[in-house]
């Protein structure tokens, strides 16, 4: 299983596109471990599209198919997305945030999983 989830996630990375302004696919490969327990992978494979707001700040929104690939267990598919800001403080400093959900079939959710992210980025 770790064979296909890492052969998978370096084939996939080799078509990974860095955003820019207008539309862009974004693919991302997340893997979790609880301990030295290997939990599984999620794969994103998204389309998006980012502009600008004003001279300082940028938005994006995307969304496309994921699957998960639990550890033991069958890859499972849903349908995850993200929307996110970043905004710029300084000519070194840009704070971000980010909201993501995926959809709960097969993944031993109860409803809608949904996740927030915010943290800062400084330039050297």
């Amino acid at each position: 299983m770790f064979n296909k989830i890492a052969l998978s996630t370096l084939a996939v990375s080799a078509f990974a596109l860095p955003a820019a302004a207008g539309v862009y696919v974004n693919v991302e490969a997340n893997q979790g471990w609880s301990g030295e327990d290997y939990q599984g992978a999620l794969l994103e494979t998204h389309v998006g599209y980012e502009n600008a707001l004003g001279d300082s700040a940028s938005w994006y929104i995307q969304g496309g198919p994921a699957v998960s690939f639990p550890d033991d267990a069958e890859q499972v598919g849903a349908a995850s997305g993200k929307v996110g800001i970043g905004v710029d403080v300084t000519k070194k400093l840009s704070v971000y945030g980010e909201l993501a959900a995926i959809t709960p079939e097969g993944l031993e959710l109860e409803g809608l999983g949904v996740g927030a992210k915010t943290g800062f980025k400084y330039k050297f």
